[in-house]
């Protein structure tokens, strides 16, 4: 299904992260189980990093990750913001499976730059209806940088929903990128699913 790019431009103001991931009501979330979420992970993360795999082997185990630790579809969705409105199901499935792959091979490109150092979870914090895990990264030979996670219960599970990188918004970097390659792509979905396969 195409999606006129025209149309998404009206309606990309009307779609934000704190609208597609605020939940009604208190959140079950607690601290101490956002920082355990992300402890995990990134203790994973850091294996990865520091295991002296190939490229290629270190982006599946960093896709591997991300669909344990993140709540992909609630990323994916909001990625592609008003056009997931007008998807199929079956093209919001490829699409979802497209993305994933291709975030893992861009931030996997990022984490390959942390070798020889790590990430520490520093602290957790309720913000509004989510949790948010500050860590930071060390790297050998540079200043420290800060890493925090978005944690949030509203899929089912304890997921991340949205990373920051020194203060940059995964969503709304991302959301920004799909845009214009949809665009490039007059709004054709299955057009963009296959530039995502071999973006990244």
């Amino acid at each position: 299904m195409n999606f006129d790019p025209s149309r998404r431009v009206i309606l990309a103001g009307l779609l934000s992260a704190t609208s597609v991931l605020a939940a009604p009501g208190a959140f079950a979330l607690s601290e101490s189980e956002a920082r355990k979420l992300i402890d995990t992970a990134v203790a994973e993360i850091n294996k990865i990093i520091n295991s002296g795999k190939s490229e290629s082997q270190m982006y599946g185990d960093f896709e591997r990750i991300f669909r344990k630790y993140a709540d992909v579809p609630t990323i994916a969705r909001s990625a592609l913001g008003p056009p997931a409105r007008e998807a199929s199901s079956s093209q919001m499935n490829a699409f979802t499976d497209a993305f994933a792959g291709y975030l893992s091979r861009k931030y996997g490109k990022r984490f390959r730059e942390f070798i020889g150092g790590q990430i520490e979870v520093k602290s957790a914090r309720a913000v509004k209806t989510f949790q948010e895990v500050q860590a930071v990264a060390l790297l050998k030979g540079q200043p420290p940088f800060e890493i925090s996670f978005m944690v949030s219960d509203r899929s089912g599970s304890d997921k991340f929903f949205d990373l920051l990188i020194e203060g940059i918004s995964l969503l709304k970097s991302e959301r920004a990128e799909i845009g214009a390659m949809l665009d490039k792509r007059r709004g054709d979905i299955d057009g963009l699913v296959s530039d995502l396969k071999k973006a990244g």
